[in-house]
Order: structure tokens, then sequence, then C-alpha cells
């Protein structure tokens, strides 16, 4: 196990025994272990660990020293499977509501008995939980609305954790001697940020062994479905995934049927029937033929609309309607972009096939050349252990480094950020001094930035003065707090932000965290008006609970001057991967590489900072 995830499994001991209501400082000794393993760089965990030294560390003791280097060897501990094992299985569910920590559930289930989301829920709306002390009627409602949306939420999964899945899937039907193509479809193809279950397209000459190896994969809880093409499992997370078997020459029709939303695929079909064709998932067939040509049409995409929406059993044989669709004349097509084609239409990414007329665009080739992977050259919102980040300064450079970056930002929170450890004056200061120096010692190639993650105080001030905020090259202002305030109070206070000369850019936007909690309040329509008339960038938050600004807003934006920066909000090394999920938002909102500052080569930053201070 690496620190993070060893720091992880620390405070998820002291999680479990706060639940069980434990000694406290036996509690806060795992949690100050865990921010203990956060402060120190890793190839100095391991030396410590090699050289038996974990004990001369503040805070580890004799008790703690044995776990984690259990945990850094063999990556189990047996302590925590026999403490989860104590634990009532529906208060860990409980934790997935938001506001609901450790110590309430406790006081919960010791005061009131309840031992399940469902005894909860019950216990709110009887009003017994309003009675508590530390609770009142306001924490009761939103223990209940956090409920009632954890049950709207499980029926969708983050796209990031959904690839996660899907990714060794896919590589793994791919290598299977039997399959010539495979691929994923449905909204985790077209890059949504939350995702309803997964779609594999096969197209393979030898069926049995494919759906032998689908059903029988590590993870899988049960097989729900299976028949002569097609199966559905369900993994242990509650994730779905669906496998379709199709012929060769049939696949490049059903991959793009199963990937286009709704609209897409019926405006696809309405502009082939246009042209006397019939599109569905079989093929691009004439319309004439049996009955006239537009009731050929229409069976054949409804059939194709029942397959999408319904889902319908893995059990029936698609063989008789195989046999109905005629043979399709455009055999020579083997790709999309040929199909598309086919149509009069450039090729449209999967990201774009949503019918937000990306249609019209291919017809007339104006769809955008989208941002893509190798168009990023660095980042500016990252935090480190100076806040609440899990790595050092120089841990998150060298990760930088290693992914080719010419650039680096760190903005750490602001000091109003108390629960995140941020940075006073003084110690905002320090690490500003520490930046400089690394610059200097040409340690690295990748160049750091020096910056701000700065709190938005309530009434639209910034949490450093002006003279503080003018050593740094750059500025982030971010909301944290006072989250209930009325829309037009919301857009007033960040839009006085806007207007700070030393802003540079806006931190997420509305700051939704996806499936977990709806955005504030607030005029996007009017937040945008402001930020480009004030030269601020909005930041695309990469982290796959935020992506935010959502999509849908970019188009427009972005045709209007605002400029874009695609951030991951990394708390670890890892967390900088999260790029790769802001890049989908980014080519689903139709940003080119021009409309993103971080697609610019260091001497171009530079200056665009500069110019901006």
């Amino acid at each position: 196990m690496t620190k993070n995830e060893i720091a992880d499994t620390l405070t998820e001991i002291a999680t479990l025994l706060e639940l069980k209501g434990e000694n406290p400082f036996k509690v806060r000794a795992y949690q100050a272990g865990a921010r203990t393993l956060e402060s120190i760089e890793e190839d100095q965990l391991v030396r410590l660990i090699a050289e038996h030294q974990l004990k001369t560390i503040k805070g580890i003791g004799d008790a703690l020293a044995q776990k984690i280097a259990e945990l850094h060897t063999t990556g189990r501990l047996e302590f925590l499977e026999q403490l989860k094992g104590s634990v009532e299985p529906g208060l860990l569910t409980m934790l997935e509501v938001p506001g609901l920590g450790s110590k309430k559930i406790r006081a919960l289930h010791t005061k009131l008995g309840v031992k399940t989301l469902a005894e909860l829920a019950a216990a709110c709306t009887d009003g017994r939980v309003a009675t508590l002390d530390g609770f009142g009627e306001k924490s009761q409602q939103k223990i209940l609305e956090g409920i009632r949306n954890r049950e709207a939420y499980g029926l969708r999964h983050l796209w990031w954790d959904a690839e996660t899945v899907a990714e060794p899937i896919l590589a793994g039907l791919r290598a299977l001697p039997q399959v010539a193509r495979a691929e994923s479809a449905g909204s985790l193809r077209r890059r949504l940020e939350t995702v309803g279950d997964l779609d594999f397209l096969v197209a393979a000459h030898e069926i049995a062994p494919v759906m032998d190896w689908f059903c029988s994969r590590p993870g899988v809880r049960e097989v729900t479905a299976r028949g002569e093409t097609k199966a559905s499992v369900r993994f242990e997370g509650g994730l779905q995934a669906d496998l379709r078997i199709v012929p060769a020459e049939q696949f490049v029709f059903a991959l793009h049927h199963f990937t286009g939303s709704k609209d897409h695929n019926v405006q696809m079909r309405q502009r082939a029937l246009a042209r006397g064709l019939s599109m569905s998932e079989w093929g691009l067939v004439p319309a004439a033929g049996e009955g006239t040509a537009k009731e050929k049409a229409a069976q054949i995409a409804e059939r194709g609309m029942r397959n999408t929406e319904s889902k319908t059993g893995a059990g029936e044989s698609d063989s008789a309607a195989r046999q109905s669709a005629v043979r399709n004349p455009q055999s020579a097509i083997q790709t999309e972009a040929e199909l598309f084609s086919a149509l009069g239409l450039k090729y449209i990414p999967p990201e774009l096939r949503e019918g937000l007329g990306e249609i019209e665009a291919a017809e007339v080739g104006e769809l955008p050349r989208l941002v893509e992977p190798g168009d990023l050259r660095g980042a500016f919102h990252n935090h480190t252990t100076a806040s609440d980040g899990r790595n050092t300064l120089a841990e998150m450079v060298a990760a930088a480094e290693a992914l080719g970056w010419e650039y680096l930002g760190i903005a750490d929170h602001s000091k109003s950020s108390f629960q995140a450890n941020g940075l006073d004056e003084s110690r905002l200061a320090a690490q500003t001094a520490e930046i400089h120096a690394l610059n200097a010692s040409g340690k690295f190639t990748t160049h750091i930035f020096t910056g701000s993650e700065c709190d938005i105080l309530p009434d639209g001030r910034l949490d450093f003065d002006d003279a503080t905020l003018a050593t740094l090259d750059y500025v982030v202002a971010s909301v944290h707090n006072a989250f209930a305030q009325e829309e037009d109070v919301m857009t007033a206070r960040i839009i006085r932000a806007l207007e700070h000369p030393r802003v540079t850019m806006l931190g997420h936007l509305t700051g939704r965290l996806l499936l977990r909690r709806e955005g504030y309040r607030v005029n996007v329509g009017k937040i945008i008006d402001a930020a480009i008339a004030n030269h601020v960038v909005i930041e695309l938050n990469a982290n796959p609970q935020r992506l935010d600004l959502d999509w849908r807003h970019w188009r427009r934006a972005a045709e209007r001057g605002l400029q874009c920066a695609i951030n991951p909000d990394a708390h670890d090394t890892a967390g900088l991967a999260y790029v790769r999920a802001g890049l989908n938002v980014a080519r689903k909102g139709w940003l080119t590489r021009e409309a993103v500052l971080n697609t610019r080569p260091l001497a171009e930053v530079t200056a665009w900072l500069r110019d901006r201070r």
C-alpha cells in the first residue's frame, strides 16, 4: 500500500471505532496517524519501515507502527476486517448521507436505536431526530433530504467510477481470440458525468466463450440475465453491465445506435428517411420493401428504440429481428466515419451525440476540433499537505513532471477554510518562498506557479488583502461556506469577487457534488457575463465529483469569449489524473484548444499571468 492508502485505512479505522463508541483518545490516535503519514514523503515512509524506525515519528506508537508496517507489506489488516464485522452494516450505510458523520450516527444509534436508513428515515418523519441534542428541526430535514437524494442518486454512478470498472472488461473482451471488435457504448462512451449502467458491444465469430468470460468476471455479484446473444451482470458496487454480441457486418450500426442519445438517434433516423433509407442498429437499408417506406422505417426505428429504452430481456432471441431486416446494401461501411459520410455528414465524436445541433454542424463542416489530452500542458488548482492535500509540494511537482507537464499551479486553501487547514498570511508567504526556491534549484523541469484558492467570503470580499494577493502569480476564488444564501445574494457575492483585479479564475462555480449535493442557487448566466467582462477565467473543475461548470453551459460561453482552465483540484498525486474527466466535459461542451488556458505553453502562460496582475 502507498502512504495515502494506508492513511485512508487508518481514517477508516478511526471512523469505525467512533461508530462503536470507543475511547476518543484511541480514535484521535488513528486520525493523527493518518495526518502524520500524509505529511511525510513516500520514500521516507519506505525507509522508516525498512529500518524499523516508524516509532521515531511523533504520534506513532508501537501498535500504530505495527499496523502501518503490516499494511505497507501485505496490503491488508486482520484488525480492520474484525472491526468491520463488529459494526452494524446499516450504520456504515448512513455515512453516505451528507452531513452525517460517525459521531452523529453513534448518537442516533444509541439514543433512538436506529440501525438502518429506513429506520432513520422513519425517525426523521415522526420528529424524533429533531428532539435530540445537537440536531434540531433543520438538521432533521437535511438528513431526510439526504436519504431521499441518496435513493435517487443510487441509480447512477460517477463516470470515473464506471470507467474504472469498464476499462479492464473492455481490454479483456478485445483480448479474447473469438472477438473481432469490442467497444463500450451508451452514456459511458458519450462521457456523461454520471452513468446508469455499462454497455459493451462485441463482434464475435464464436459466442459461448465470450458470454462465459463476461459472466465470470471478478466482482460480479449476480448474473441477472443470459440469453442467446445478450447477458447482464451486476457488480458488487451495484453497477450493472450489459453485453451484446452482433455479427461483424452489423457492428458499426449497433455501435452508433447504442452510443447516441435518444434525441441524436431520432434525428439521425429522420435524416436517413429523408434520403430514402431506414437506419437502425441492424443497418442502413432502403426504406422500400414490406409496406410503405415510411412504415418499414418506423418499424425498424421502433424496434431499435424499444431495445434502447426498455433494455429488453437478455434471454430474448435476436434472430427473428435480424432476419426481418433486409440485406444491408451499405456493406462497405466498416467505420462510424463511413456511416456518417453515407448520410452526408462529417464524423461526429461520441461526446457530441446529444441531439444538440451536432448533426447540423456536421452537415456544413462546422464541428470544432475538440481539445485533446495531448493539448494540456499543466493545471492551476492543486493542493498540498500545507492545507488539506495528501502529498507534499515536492511530490506533487514530481508527479506533474512525470506526466510531462510544463507547469503546475499550487493553490492551497486560505485561512477561512479552517476545516481544510487553510493557510494564513505567514504560512502562505512561507509556501511562496519555498516554491521560488524550488524553481531556482532546477530540481524539476516543471515550473511551479504560486497561487491560492482564496475563499469568497459571504459578502463577496476575499479572504486575503490586496498586498498578500499581489505576491502570488494567480488567484482562484471559490465559495466554501454559506451555501444557503438566496440566489440573488449568492450571485452578487460571486460577481463582487470577480470584479476584484487580483482574481484570475473562479473555482467550481456552483459548488455541486455529483450524486451527493446539488449546487447552491446562483444565476450562472450572470456569473458568466461578469467573468467575460472582467477577463476572469472560469475553471472546469475536473474532480469527478464536481465537473463544474457543467458541460451544457460551455459551448455558448466559449463562443462569447469565456476562457476555461481544466483544473483537477488535485489533493494528492493521483488526483492530477482527474484532468481526463475534465477533458470529457470540455469536449462535450464543444471546447477547442484555443478556449482552454492550460493548453498554452509555459512562456505564454507566464506572460498571460503577468499581464493579468
